[in-house]
């Protein structure tokens, strides 16, 4: 896996120096419906990243395309955002792991750690100095059982093409015995 936290917690040292404590930014992809049809005639869609922007005490949102200037401005949450992308393409998303709560999930993410497998690397130094042992633990048995299942889905998925062939040869038998009937009843005529 990826997963460096120290790479992470010098871009949060970094970035903390000048960092703006009244403002909140979130990267995130939306999918945002395009001018295109499908071969069916539907609508296609693609992702685009999105920012979202919030102001201390302040309830509006500013929620539109990511530009730039807000790239540089947010480094830290978009470099966090680029980092769950890299990390979700290999790996299970924490929001799928039944274990985590959703203020969990958040805390996990805010420390750069965006997958179950991610969480399941963490030395017992690392996990203790987050305050999430008892969840990297059930994220290592979690992965353990995952892997056992895996071996039962292959075992299936072969026993399922045993079955079918089976099946395929019951019909050729079915068929070489029609042809051995005609031609038998041929030659006795």
């Amino acid at each position: 896996m990826d997963w460096d936290f120290d790479m992470f917690q010098n871009m949060i040292d970094v970035t903390n120096a000048k960092s703006d404590k009244e403002v909140s930014a979130r990267f995130y992809d939306r999918a945002v419906k395009t001018t295109e049809l499908d071969d069916n005639g539907l609508p296609k869609f693609k992702n685009v990243c999105f920012v979202e922007i919030r102001m201390r005490d302040c309830y509006d949102v500013y929620n539109q395309p990511a530009t730039p200037d807000k790239i540089k401005r947010f480094p830290l949450e978009y470099n966090r955002y680029l980092l769950s992308k890299k990390q979700v393409q290999n790996g299970s998303p924490l929001e799928q792991f039944a274990f985590l709560s959703a203020a969990q999930i958040e805390a996990l993410k805010f420390r750069g750690i965006f997958t179950v497998e991610a969480l399941a690397q963490l030395s017992d130094e690392k996990a203790l100095e987050l305050g999430v042992v008892r969840e990297r633990d059930l994220a290592v048995k979690f992965l353990k059982n995952a892997q056992s299942n895996a071996k039962l889905d292959a075992w299936q998925k072969q026993e399922e093409a045993y079955l079918n062939q089976i099946d395929k040869l019951k019909v050729e038998i079915e068929r070489l015995k029609k042809v051995n009937m005609a031609s038998s009843r041929r030659h006795k005529k």
